[in-house]
């Protein structure tokens, strides 16, 4: 029988996801209309795909968070003439959801809330961390965050990780742990 994952009080209560938002609404302060066509980390995105992908996954956990349930298949997503205040709003709503709830169902799976949170903040922060390199601005995950994202990766990254995430890369000899978590997830580190 499979032990129970005990997930920390600050993931139930919402505190990791909420730096992970504070963290990608930084980098995208720096996204300008101009820049929807540059190459982000996540191969063959560019920055405006990254964004409206941000965008629905902020949707989905706003949506667990709320009402307990995920659609496996999201709605289509009507164009908006300005992404980045799009992706703000719908970050705001998502932090305005008190708290995880104690289950979320995702498809034909129940999960517990505070690991559906969990792995919410870890993509929505390194989802923020390819906005700020594909920005230019280069802005590292804070690393008392990304060592919290860090110990969540083997809980809510599959063995299988195509088509969902890319193979881990080697971070280097001087990696902090910023580095260490995007190259976990397959993104090369500056440096």
């Amino acid at each position: 029988m499979r032990e129970r994952t005990r997930v920390p009080q600050a993931v139930m209560r919402g505190r990791l996801l909420e730096r992970a938002i504070g963290y990608a609404l930084t980098a995208v302060q720096a996204v300008t209309p101009q820049m929807l066509a540059r190459p982000t980390p996540c191969e063959s995105w560019d920055l405006d795909m990254l964004m409206l992908h941000l965008g629905d996954s902020l949707d989905a956990l706003h949506e667990g968070m709320s009402i307990g349930q995920v659609e496996t298949v999201p709605p289509q997503a009507e164009p908006v003439d300005d992404p980045v205040s799009a992706l703000r709003v719908r970050a705001v709503r998502l932090l305005k959801v008190s708290a995880a709830r104690r289950t979320v169902t995702i498809g034909d799976r129940r999960l517990a809330g505070g690991l559906v949170a969990a792995a919410g903040a870890i993509e929505v922060a390194v989802h923020g961390w390819d906005l700020s390199q594909a920005t230019g601005e280069g802005r590292p995950i804070p690393p008392d965050l990304a060592d919290e994202l860090m110990a969540f990766c083997p809980l809510v990254v599959p063995e299988t990780r195509s088509p969902l995430f890319a193979d881990p890369v080697e971070p280097g000899p001087r990696a902090g742990p910023g580095d260490r978590l995007v190259a976990y997830l397959g993104r090369r580190p500056p440096g």
